[in-house]
């Protein structure tokens, strides 16, 4: 028998809210966890040294963003302070109505920080709702980098933009100035996703973005050469742009035909970046 899919009546509904803020330092060049919060069902399951750096795991208990959930994630970083942030596995955003859910993060670094948010990819149902918002504000000397793959659906199961709607809004500002804006709205049902100029053939988008004032053409030439030679996957198709933003920033788009692929693709540009910017070693963290 065919179980029925049951939407709850919104009208009038209001976000149920979970929350998790975190705060970290450097101590005698060790970043540290200073401080933490956090609201079921999200939380910091664990902390890694890595070195200098600290890596942190975001654990999420529920099966995943349901209709009305709303996450608010707070970070802030210390001078000289350096931390690696991802997740355990996909963000699953369940079918929902008007409501919809939202994942709203702020990161605030100090002189000197260094954030790395690379979290797994954002996985959206038949009939999801998911607002993305992120806010970031750098102090000079600071560096921020973040990582996001959005996939069409449960391909498996045969969902290729089968979801409701897609927002995400992202804004950056360097020493109180607002240096990087943008506001992305993927709407299925209105779009033509598959036209030429749009996702085509391709099915998967990836971007990644790195901010500071060390940022310049030469980072931006080393991370574009890096995918130039990066080699072609059998079975897999992808594109890929790189380009500076209006001001102490980087933008790397990508498109492709499975998750995967994109998440090795970026993570060869977070390399590439890496290697560019004077004073950051090597970092590798495998889950």
């Amino acid at each position: 028998m065919r179980i029925p899919t049951i939407t709850p009546n919104t009208e009038g509904a209001a976000h149920r809210v979970s929350r998790l803020r975190a705060s970290f330092g450097s101590h005698g060049g060790r970043t540290r966890v200073d401080a933490k919060y956090h609201d079921a069902p999200i939380k910091i399951a664990k902390s890694f040294p890595l070195g200098g750096p600290l890596a942190v795991i975001v654990m999420d208990v529920s099966p995943g963003l349901l209709e009305g959930d709303r996450y608010e994630m707070e970070w802030t970083i210390g001078d000289d302070a350096h931390v690696y942030i991802t997740n355990q596995s996909y963000t699953k955003v369940h079918p929902s109505g008007e409501l919809g859910s939202e994942l709203l993060q702020k990161f605030a670094l100090a002189p000197g920080a260094v954030a790395e948010s690379m979290p797994e990819p954002v996985m959206l149902y038949k009939d999801a709702s998911l607002l993305m918002e992120t806010e970031v504000d750098l102090a000079p000397g600071a560096l921020w980098m973040g990582a996001e793959v959005l996939c069409p659906g449960r391909t498996l199961r045969g969902e290729r933009f089968h979801y409701r709607l897609y927002r995400n809004r992202m804004r950056v500002r360097l020493g109180g100035e607002l240096i990087f804006a943008q506001n992305q709205r993927i709407d299925p049902a209105s779009q033509l996703l598959g036209a030429p100029g749009c996702f085509g053939d391709l099915t998967h988008a990836g971007t990644f973005y790195a901010f500071s004032d060390a940022i310049g053409t030469r980072q931006m030439e080393a991370v574009r050469e890096a995918l130039d030679a990066w080699p072609m996957r059998e079975g897999q198709s992808w594109t890929a742009g790189v380009s500076l933003t209006h001001k102490s920033g980087l933008a790397v788009l990508t498109a492709g035909t499975s998750a995967w692929v994109l998440e090795e693709l970026l993570g060869e540009a977070r390399r590439a970046l890496r290697a560019a910017v004077p004073g950051l070693a090597p970092l590798a963290f495998r889950k």
